[in-house]
């Protein structure tokens, strides 16, 4: 789980900042009502609904999605591999589970390359090229 403060001031915490799903996860200490000499751990989740994502987001022909699943156990895994010791030797590890299985995608993400095949008439005959699709993203409140 990546953790770092959302401003260098700030005691609040982003716990997950998942752009494939739109979803941020922070958290943050404060005083109890009951008792304000104590401090709890409160968490807010921020959820950004994409409008006219497309089922298939390599498709931009596919039929809007009307549905959108979140999974806490999903957004809060942790893949990103590390090395650790054990018994003098180095092991790579990763903290989540069902990190081979592809992630739904509700936009977007920039840093990955989508394409579309486009029919193209090239000299009287009908080529299916791909063509790069402009990301969009996800549309705050």
């Amino acid at each position: 789980m990546l953790c770092y403060p959302v401003s260098p001031k700030d005691e609040e915490y982003v716990l997950v900042n998942n752009k494939c799903q739109c979803v941020t996860v922070t958290s943050k200490f404060v005083p109890s009502e009951e008792n304000p000499d104590e401090e709890i751990l409160v968490r807010n989740i921020r959820i950004m609904v994409p409008l006219k994502a497309r089922e298939n987001i390599s498709d931009p022909l596919s039929p809007l999605r009307t549905t959108f699943v979140y999974r806490m156990s999903e957004l809060c895994k942790n893949c990103e591999p590390m090395e650790i010791e054990l018994g003098g030797e180095i092991h790579q590890v990763q903290q989540g589970n069902s990190c081979d299985e592809p992630q739904t995608c509700y936009t977007y993400d920039r840093n990955e390359c989508y394409s579309s095949p486009v029919p193209l008439l090239y000299h009287g005959e009908v080529r299916h090229v791909p063509a790069a699709l402009t990301p969009e993203s996800c549309f705050a409140q």
